[in-house]
């Protein structure tokens, strides 16, 4: 048993030294170790988008946003500065047709700038027909619009 603790101790050591051997020899420009000094990398969007694109007046909505190598972000007219994310989303219940602008700024001190539209509209307020079901009769008649009843074809 004290051989198995051995063994998984060389092989944890083994993986975390390949790990960091693997990211130190990264030359990819999508990785997210910079070495100092280096410029730092363009802010940018990655989504920003609302989970209906149309709503009722006081339905509910997901409105999403991922940003990367961003220092601050906002949504107007929401205001307030939100938590960089790759991948967040808040719940907003808009009372009319609202255009929302997400703002990210990167370390670089540029701009990155989006906008959408969620259109809201006010519940139908056509009324159906009234029905009295404790008065309503049963009438078994057919509708003159409803469809004619089968009969089979006569056998020669």
């Amino acid at each position: 048993m004290f051989r198995f603790y051995k063994l998984a101790a060389a092989a944890a050591v083994m993986a975390t030294l390949w790990s960091v051997l693997a990211v130190r020899r990264q030359t990819d420009a999508q990785s997210f170790v910079r070495p100092a000094g280096a410029a730092p990398r363009p802010v940018r969007i990655l989504m920003f988008y609302a989970s209906s694109g149309m709503l009722f007046t006081g339905q509910k909505a997901q409105l999403c946003y991922g940003v990367e190598n961003a220092k601050s972000v906002s949504i107007a007219p929401l205001g307030g500065v939100l938590t960089p994310s790759s991948r967040q989303c808040l719940e907003i219940v808009p009372k009319h047709t609202t255009h929302y602008t997400i703002l990210a700024e990167g370390f670089d001190g540029k701009v990155a700038m989006q906008s959408l539209t969620l259109a809201v509209r006010a519940p139908s307020l056509t009324p159906g027909p009234v029905v009295n079901w404790a008065s309503a009769e049963l009438n078994l008649q057919r509708s003159p619009l409803a469809a004619p009843d089968y009969q089979p074809e006569p056998q020669l």
